[in-house]
Formats: structure tokens, sequence, C-alpha cells
């Protein structure tokens, strides 16, 4: 984390979620869809825009599309996005296939801070059914936490939200806020109703989760992107249909949220062992 003093703009942060049907195959579109979602965004006065889980290369697309569609990671869908990111003064959190120097394809998401420049990384780790174990190779690293514009973020991608020690470790290494990219089904509402919203408050973390809507192949997706503070208000929420959602972070709310639930304070690591 960067030492330099706090300044009353580090005070708000404001964050669009892009709620989009899938477009499987067509990265170039997709990526002109990005660029007019990420103007938009911050047209509203947005300063970071996630989108949901693989969207450049789409998510149901099989192992053979994914290795073709992924990019390295200094690839032309990487330079792509560093000059929307640029272009239109935008952070942005994006999915897409990557491709590793070792041959292995993984699902993974980009930050990329409002200069253009790429900030982090994640290869998804805990993989979703057969669609994903068939799809990608699971990452092996832990999830990032890094600064933009003054906010601690972690990153995780779908599924791994749904296991508290994930979140909690990304809070416990600094994070203010948790985002992420998703392509959540629509029978699995229980996570945006329950599993989002525990996390915020147990881990005293914003959590920002971008879904799909429409469908894919056989897949229904649920929408619904939110966020939520971490006294488990939701300050934005999208219904089913293409939506973007935008809202302001502040940073005291966070700090009241903790001191009123002071769990990262109050924890006893040594009994969970």
């Amino acid at each position: 984390m960067s030492e330099r003093a706090m300044t009353a703009d580090d005070e708000r942060l404001r964050i669009a979620l892009w709620q989009c049907e899938p477009r499987p195959g067509a990265p170039g579109e997709n990526l002109d869809r990005l660029d007019a979602a990420a103007a938009d965004a911050a047209r509203r006065g947005a300063d970071l825009i996630v989108t949901p889980e693989m969207v450049v290369p789409g998510y149901d697309i099989g192992a053979v599309r994914a290795r073709e569609l992924a990019d390295p990671p200094d690839g032309p869908i990487a330079d792509r996005v560093r000059v929307i990111a640029a272009r239109h003064r935008i952070a942005v959190l994006y999915g897409c296939a990557e491709l590793d120097p070792d041959g292995s394809v993984y699902n993974a998401i980009r930050l990329v801070d409002a200069e253009g420049i790429g900030s982090a990384t994640h290869h998804k780790t805990h993989l979703f059914g057969d669609l994903d174990r068939r799809m990608v190779a699971s990452g092996s690293a832990r999830p990032p936490v890094v600064e933009v514009a003054g906010w601690r973020f972690g990153l995780l991608t779908c599924y791994e939200v749904e296991f508290p020690e994930l979140v909690r470790s990304l809070a416990l290494r600094g994070a203010d806020v948790v985002c992420v990219p998703t392509a959540n089904m629509i029978e699995y509402d229980v996570v945006q109703d329950v599993l989002v919203r525990a996390r915020a408050v147990e881990s005293q973390v914003f959590v920002a989760y971008a879904n799909y809507c429409g469908s894919e192949n056989e897949l229904i997706y649920g929408g619904r992107s939110e966020i939520v503070a971490p006294t488990g208000d939701v300050i934005a929420v999208a219904d089913r249909a293409p939506d973007l959602v935008v809202a302001e972070l502040d940073r005291a709310t966070l700090v009241e949220s903790r001191r009123r639930f002071p769990y990262l304070e109050d924890r006893l690591p040594d009994l969970y062992t």
C-alpha cells in the first residue's frame, strides 16, 4: 500500500457494475461493448467499472474455444482494455481467458487503473463444477489486494466469494472493498440474497458483485448485481435485465461499521484451527 496521506477525494469512491448479456465467442464485439459501458460509467462519475466473469470471450465456451480466445498477459485484449481505461479515465476490472507462458489457460480477472496501467491479475482458484474444470486450469496464487484511487481492493471470481475464508483473508490483508466478477445462474439467487451480504458483514468490507443476465447455451443467468456495505445494507442493485448500476462508497461508513462490528479486531484465530 502506498504511504501517501489520504485526501478528501479518497474518502468516497464510485463503483459501476456492468450487468450485461453474454456474447460468447465474440471478443471484438465484447470489447466494443466494454468501451461504451466504460464511457457511460465515467460520465456518471465512476472511479471503477466491474464486469462479469469472462466477459471478453464469454463464459460457457468450452476448453477448445477458451484456448483459442485466451489472451497472453500482455496480449491484444490487455492492450485494448488499457486504452479504454486511459481514454475514459476510469479503472476497469474485467474477466477474460488468459494464456500462461507455460501453456495453461486460466479464468482470469485483470485490474487496469485509470491511467491504463495494469495493476493486478487473479486466476480463479476455486473452480465451479465440470464446466470450469474441463475448460481452465485452477489458479494457485492467493487473491491479490491492490490500491486504486486511495482504496484497497481485494479481487475474487464468482464461486470464490462463497468461501468465507477467502473474503476474510482479503480483509485481514487490508481490503476495503472486495470486487467479484461473476457468472451466477438464476437457480443460485441465494448467493446474492444471503452469501454476498454475509461476506460483507462478517469480514467488514464493501462487496461489489457484477453478474451476467440473459442466457448462454443452457445457462440462464440471474443478474441482480449488487454492491453491499459492511453494514449489510444493499446500496445498489440491478434487476434481471442489462443495466449499469453506480453507487458511492463512503469511507466513514466503513470506519463506523468496523467500530460497531469489531469482528476483525476480536478474532481469536488460535481457536479456529
